[in-house]
């Protein structure tokens, strides 16, 4: 079984940010060389997360306030007396998940329809971690 890992870094512009990483994927993919296998996705804080849908503006508007309003910014969360002020941040990453498995079948990722991969950051503007992990034969 082969393996490939590769680690990228982002530091977004916004401090909320849906960024499409899906040819990062494929590119790791492509770099390990293995035919059937799987790659694992997964944002390496707390306050980020990754996950699978449609690269279409709409629904990525949709998703943001969708998750602002389940887990909105709030000055009384028990996590801000850390003296962070991103108890929502850790919240919404927990509604998309902190990792994603996507299955590879003749050395290309196995999507469906419409389905992309993202990277979702909801407290930006600072230097976070997404590592993408290879594996198969």
């Amino acid at each position: 079984m082969k393996s490939h890992t590769v680690y990228h870094w982002f530091n977004t512009k916004n401090k909320r940010e849906f960024i499409n990483i899906t040819g990062l994927v494929a590119d790791a993919v492509k770099e390990c060389g293995i035919r059937e296998g799987m790659a694992l996705i997964s944002a390496m804080h707390i306050t980020a997360g990754v996950f699978v849908n449609d690269e279409e503006p709409g629904i990525k508007m949709d998703l943001m306030e969708w998750a602002e309003g389940l887990a909105p910014f709030r000055s009384d969360y028990r996590h801000h007396r850390t003296g962070e002020t991103n108890g929502d941040a850790h919240l919404k990453s927990i509604l998309f998940h902190h990792q994603v498995i996507v299955p590879v079948t003749d050395g290309k990722l196995d999507l469906g329809p419409w389905q992309e991969i993202f990277y979702a950051e909801f407290d930006g503007q600072r230097r976070k971690r997404l590592i993408i992990k290879v594996l198969g034969e």
